[in-house]
């Protein structure tokens, strides 16, 4: 790990002094690609140009892979159009495509136009894809064989086409003549193979594979549940169409918890292109208001009840002291039953098929908590206000509202994922103003039949 402070700083420095380009060149040549990344990250759009513009061409495309999409575009439309297309070229396919995809329709088109014939013709086709499809991110670049080969041939074909091509090497996979998917083996099955056995009976037939049109959260998925290195991808026909490998899977996997904490929070990720924390503010506003709109809309409601309620509070306004108490606690107990259930149903030990047992398993919970912190509302609203009908009311609503809350956090994800809406909304703002709402309606009903009892009394 570099330190990064100090890092930025001589860099700059270098940068500063034009006698010691040479030098900044050395020093940026020394920084592994992901640890440069990191600086240029932290450096202005000028300072990340002067320092790319010294690295040498190599350095400089893997260094690509690692940044972001928005600096990519930034630098590639910074320098010349032939250096910026022979940079592409270099790139992986599934990396190159993102770069282009990421640019407006006029500027790829330039960049395609510029790149050698066949492997734009291959990025042409990828583009085709959606991004977040198996098609959008898999790599072209296959190492495939014919069933009737022996196993000396087929490590005498990896040997020309790895070296030729620069391809990932996790698993060979069989093919027929039209090219349709039939068999896969590993590294590890031919080396310790005869080399005069036939690629055929050493195969496995059967095949953990993914269609071009799979979408992220089946890929990510598949990855977590298969553990493989790389995954083939097929059309609607079984033809094999290329590779997903484990670090584009490791990717996916983190934007789909990254949507899932937004989402939980209320950000609609799907309003805006750019990155929410660093792209355009108007966009992050967009993001964040609609449901924020939704849970002031909610909030008046909550607003209603306390006013339909207004002369229990004129009747005894102490009980408005405890308000904060409850909305605080309900919620909160109420949005670790959501967050509990929404990854559950993530990672598969939730299912659907077992949504009654948690739904009563967590009621348990909610009631067995909301009387342990009802007895202590009670014990402590009595030394306070030496009033123990106050609190054993205030203690009541507290365990009546936990338990509550847990219902209502474990049924939503499950009802959700069942009209297939992805569940992990349900930990969003609105589901907490319902907590906040019920609870608020039963603290008043059992204070107003309090004072009820108060009256005939």
């Amino acid at each position: 790990m570099i330190n990064l402070e100090n890092s930025i700083e001589r860099i700059r420095d270098l940068l500063a002094d034009e006698d010691s380009l040479e030098h900044l060149r050395q020093e940026l040549d020394g920084y592994h690609s992901a640890d440069l990344a990191d600086i240029f990250l932290e450096l202005k759009s000028d300072e990340r140009l002067a320092c790319f513009q010294l690295i040498e061409e190599e350095k400089a495309v893997d260094l690509l892979e690692y940044l972001s999409p928005q600096i990519q575009v930034e630098i590639l439309g910074e320098i010349d159009e032939t250096q910026a297309s022979r940079l592409i070229s270099k790139m992986p396919h599934d990396e190159a495509a993102d770069v282009l995809g990421d640019m407006e329709d006029d500027e790829s088109e330039t960049y395609l136009d510029k790149l050698p014939h066949k492997f734009s013709s291959e990025l042409r086709e990828l583009l085709k894809y959606d991004e977040d499809t198996a098609g959008g991110l898999m790599t072209p670049l296959v190492l495939t064989v014919n069933s009737d080969m022996t196993v000396e041939n087929v490590m005498k074909t990896i040997r020309i086409k790895a070296e030729k091509d620069n391809m990932d090497l996790y698993y060979v996979y069989v093919v027929d003549k039209q090219n349709h998917l039939l068999g896969v083996v590993s590294l590890r099955t031919l080396l310790t193979s005869p080399i005069t056995q036939n690629v055929s009976d050493i195969m496995s037939r059967d095949i953990v594979k993914l269609h071009v049109d799979d979408y992220r959260d089946y890929i990510a998925d598949t990855f977590m549940k298969y553990q493989f290195n790389a995954l083939p991808v097929v059309d609607l026909y079984d033809r094999l169409k290329g590779i997903v490998t484990w670090d584009d899977a490791q990717d996916v996997i983190e934007e789909e918890t990254t949507e899932e904490i937004y989402a939980s929070s209320g950000i609609a990720t799907e309003v805006v292109e750019d990155n929410i924390l660093s792209g355009s503010i108007l966009n992050a506003v967009r993001a964040r208001t609609p449901w924020l709109f939704i849970t002031l809309l909610g909030e008046f409601l909550a607003v209603y009840v306390a006013n339909h309620f207004d002369h229990a509070i004129q009747a005894l306004p102490i009980i408005a002291v405890f308000i904060p108490l409850l909305v605080g606690l309900g919620g909160n107990i109420g949005t670790q039953s959501i967050t509990l259930m929404v990854r559950g149903l993530s990672t598969g030990e939730v299912t659907l098929s077992t949504a009654v047992h948690h739904v009563f398993r967590e009621t348990s919970i909610g009631l067995l908590i909301g009387c342990i912190f009802g007895f202590l509302v009670i014990i402590t609203t009595w030394g306070w206000q030496r009033n123990f009908e106050l609190g054993f009311i205030v203690g009541l609503a507290m365990a009546i509202n936990m338990m509550l809350a847990t219902i209502i956090g474990t049924v939503t994800p499950f009802a959700l994922k069942k009209i297939k809406i992805d569940p992990a909304v349900a930990s969003g703002p609105v589901i907490t103003t319902a907590i906040d709402v019920i609870g608020l309606a039963v603290y008043f009903v059992l204070v107003s039949a309090y004072l009820f009892e108060c009256r005939i009394a």
